[in-house]
């Protein structure tokens, strides 16, 4: 039996470890007849890492440092931080496959050749390799391959990219975090990584037991089984790097849609990941935004909706761009006004809560401010505007959206009360309230409440309301809001729950947020069941997606986004006691 083992450390605790971009491929034979086997594997790696499209060029190189086999490759072009946007693959930097030398051995050589030599003779051979550079992929040029005994005891191989630059912000090239100091060297980051293989993976083994204990007791197995799948999906599709005042940096990227970088509602959704296993990546998606926000590069009194697209942040992408709907209606700016005032605002007040006090608000305390008083003018029935479900379009009178604005303001309250500003928090407060009983008058429509105040008869996922429950706001009361959710239980489908009754649409988040509105394990599991046999019968073999529709367990569009941190809500509730 052959025993394949992948892990990639990305433990939310320990930035440096997050940041050290190695993985571990780790191999044992096990005999299935107690007998002694001699078995050796073989594992090769082409240039294709290291370039966006297989036709383009690489260079290679094979290098003995710190007692390791380094095999890498780099494009012959190196196009450091030229391009933008999704669907694109990194085309500077250094790919690496490495291994210790007395575990095994290593060479560059011709693919046909590497392959055919160890399948029929058990060698490794550079014998067809042509001069660099070369083509990438196409199966017709280089590997880095490497060969080694097995036995019952793992063996292990590096995988590593050093991308030496990861973000432009504002113009300014950053490095990774853990190439902030001037000296690095990536060759002595492999090494480390060689000699602390086995005490990282243990870690992560304690670290999977862990939540998953932690999940089966709050939602059942089947609740464990989905932050499983979702844990690293979250976490990769972002990027720490160092600011240039040395902060840590945190950059999400928002994968298989527009490939914005930073998009404020897509760090909402992933939140709840966070904000549980180590507030400080929140924060460090948040500064850069904030710090944007209050730059003259910005004008609006709302906060952005993004800082470009990934890997550039250099202003948001859709700052000056209009769409026309149709020919008789009006132009709509693609803005989210409402979306991304409520976003942060609560962002911040889940931060605050995290922390045990105020100091961040504090800080930012002048635009806080600003942002509460759009909502307070703009936020209880938004004009036409988008929403972070922008695949629907622009939405008038949107109840969630104005869901998402009375939670903005009674957090703001919070954040006043908690600086001591009692005065100003007593204000916010009473609009909030204020706001939530209209809104009950306003959206209620039998036993569920409106998609938007002027349809009768509609109705969607009120999934915003769950930071009432979280941020102990009680601007609603339980009553009321396991009304709401039995509603919900009305309209599910064999995957789930659709977003509103316009389509068979859902987002998995969405359900769980709408799921945990009050303590209803329950709704939960039930709703965890859904999501589990979308992921498990769709047709579509892809990444976890996000955007689904829950009749047919069709895909639609959306994967390997960082938005499923948001799985991890009913975690956050028992662990915040709520």
């Amino acid at each position: 039996e052959l025993h394949v083992t992948f892990t990639s450390p990305l433990l939310a605790d320990d930035p440096d470890l997050l940041s050290r971009p190695v993985s571990y491929l780790s191999l044992k034979a096990e005999p299935l007849d107690s007998e002694l086997h001699k078995v050796v594997a073989y594992i090769d790696m082409t240039g294709e890492w290291a370039v966006n499209h297989p036709h383009e060029h690489v260079t290679w190189n094979h290098e003995r440092a710190h007692g390791l086999h380094v095999l890498s490759f780099r494009s012959e072009h190196q196009r450091i931080l030229q391009e933008a946007g999704d669907h694109r693959r990194i085309e500077w930097g250094t790919s690496y496959l490495a291994l210790a030398e007395v575990v095994g051995s290593a060479i560059i050589g011709d693919i046909d050749h590497c392959r055919d030599g160890f399948a029929r003779r058990g060698t490794l051979t550079a014998d067809g390799l042509k001069p660099p550079p070369r083509k990438a992929g196409y199966n017709s040029d280089a590997v880095a391959a490497v060969m080694l005994p097995l036995s019952t005891t793992p063996t292990t191989v590096l995988i590593g990219y050093d991308d030496e630059w990861s973000v432009e912000l504002m113009g300014q090239r950053l490095r990774p975090w853990w190439r902030r100091q001037a000296d690095t060297d990536p060759l002595a980051m492999l090494a480390e990584a060689e000699s602390d293989a086995t005490d990282v993976q243990a870690r992560c083994a304690r670290f999977d037991a862990q939540l998953r204990s932690h999940a089966e007791r709050v939602g059942g197995l089947g609740y464990a089984d989905l932050l499983a799948l979702s844990w690293r999906q979250a976490i990769a599709a972002h990027k720490l790097a160092v600011g240039p005042d040395g902060r840590m940096l945190f950059f999400s990227k928002e994968n298989f849609s527009n490939g914005c970088i930073a998009t404020v509602d897509v760090t909402y959704p992933s939140a709840p990941m966070f904000l549980l296993f180590n507030p400080d990546l929140l924060r460090a998606m948040l500064d850069p935004v904030l710090d944007y926000c209050a730059s003259p590069d910005w004008p609006h009194p709302f906060p952005a909706h993004d800082l470009g697209t990934y890997p550039l942040a250099n202003g948001q992408t859709y700052r000056d761009f209009q769409i026309k709907r149709g020919p008789n209606e009006n132009i709509v700016e693609t803005q989210m006004p409402v979306e991304e005032a409520g976003n942060m605002l609560v962002l911040v007040a889940a931060l605050t809560r995290a922390d045990g006090h105020a100091a961040y608000a504090a800080l930012h305390w002048p635009l806080l401010r600003q942002w509460a008083d759009y909502l307070v003018q703009t936020g209880f029935d938004p004009g036409e505007q988008l929403c972070t479900d922008d695949f629907s379009g622009a939405l008038g009178h949107n109840v969630n959206l104005s869901a998402k604005a009375i939670m903005g303001i009674g957090s703001f309250a919070q954040l006043a009360a908690a600086l001591g500003h009692t005065d100003v928090a007593a204000r916010y407060r009473a609009v909030a309230e204020q706001f939530s009983a209209q809104w009950l008058d306003r959206a209620k429509d039998g036993a569920g409440t409106r998609l938007a105040f002027d349809r009768v008869g509609s109705w969607s996922l009120k999934y915003n309301l769950v930071w009432d429950r979280l941020l102990s706001l009680d601007l609603y009361s339980a009553a009321e809001l396991r009304r709401e959710q039995a509603f919900y239980r009305q309209k599910a489908n064999l995957y789930g729950v659709p977003l509103d009754d316009r389509g068979t649409l859902t987002k998995p988040e969405w359900m769980l947020w709408a799921a945990c509105l009050t303590n209803e394990p329950g709704m939960l599991m039930d709703f965890t069941d859904r999501i589990l046999r979308y992921a498990n019968e769709t047709p579509n073999r892809v990444p976890l997606a996000d955007l689904y529709l829950t009749e047919s367990g069709r895909q639609i569009g959306f994967q390997a986004r960082s938005v499923v941190g948001g799985l991890f809500v009913a975690l956050l509730a028992d662990a915040w006691q709520v």
